[in-house]
């Protein structure tokens, strides 16, 4: 399970989830419901739920991850997350994070107050232990960062720009409640998918890993992530909002892919796709 283990603290739950959240009736109102499908070299090791709304200007996500398959004779592990916060043209600014996870024998949780784009508070458990080489985490680095499933809603400047390089014209600057780092995507292309619980365009992005603080250079992990081949597809939500549809992570065990397997999008307009 180590492969889903680097998914967790690495990209952290950006595609996952289970309850949706309801705000003023008379705002503009956009959801989506789904399940993804997390495999290691074609195994399935997990499965995820996602619940996202988005209403006005606000957003509420929340998702949900548990072994599946092969999974579930390595781990005993499972896990969710929430955020909630606000779109401000083509920017996420996050209030809310919050995420508990239970993995060999052990807790972890994180809360973040978030505001104005930065971090403002946070609770963590457990902490890191002491290492003079781990790179301290200070003020600094978590301002202009946000949590890792606000993260996942990229919108851009305007709908026209939903399925082209525009999408992938960004680096995500991302605090997980232990460690500080980038995601840094770039135009790759755009396909149609069909037969995986969406049907229509998606935007391809190549994806980097870039550590930032927090943790250990020396670290074969930290090396090999900084190295690894990422990909991400993104769909469209709705408005100019895209989401990840399929995030890919090459592993020393092979290709870590989690892919929806079932989508329901739909938009103050009505059902744009139950697929």
């Amino acid at each position: 399970m180590s492969g889903l283990k680097s998914f967790g603290r690495f990209l952290a739950v950006p595609v996952l989830a289970a309850v949706l959240w309801t705000a003023p009736a008379e705002a503009q109102k956009s959801s989506i419901g789904g399940l993804y499908d997390i495999t290691i070299a074609g195994l399935t090791i997990g499965r995820g739920s996602l619940a996202l709304v988005l209403q006005g200007n606000a957003y509420s996500a929340k998702v949900g991850l548990e072994p599946a398959g092969v999974g579930t004779l390595f781990s005993t592990g499972k896990g969710g997350a929430q955020a909630s916060g606000w779109l401000l043209g083509n920017k996420v600014v996050p209030s809310k994070y919050e995420m508990a996870s239970h993995a060999a024998n052990r807790d972890f949780y994180v809360a973040l107050g978030q505001g104005s784009g930065h971090i403002r508070s946070m609770e963590v458990m457990p902490q890191f232990k002491p290492n003079a080489e781990r790179i301290k985490v200070t003020a600094k680095h978590r301002h202009n960062a946000m949590d890792p499933l606000s993260a996942a809603l990229m919108p851009v400047p305007t709908a026209d720009d939903l399925i082209g390089p525009e999408a992938c014209k960004r680096k995500l600057p991302i605090f997980d409640g232990w460690t500080r780092f980038d995601i840094k995507l770039s135009y790759k292309g755009t396909k149609n998918v069909s037969g995986h619980g969406y049907n229509g365009p998606v935007v391809i992005c190549k994806a980097k890993w870039i550590p930032v603080a927090g943790h250990r250079p020396s670290k074969e992990s930290v090396k090999y992530m900084a190295k690894a081949g990422m990909e991400t597809w993104l769909a469209p939500l709705g408005g100019n909002v895209l989401i990840p549809y399929r995030i890919s992570i090459d592993t020393k065990t092979g290709r870590l892919v989690v892919q929806a397997s079932q989508l329901n999008i739909k938009s103050g307009a009505g059902d744009q796709a139950a697929r």
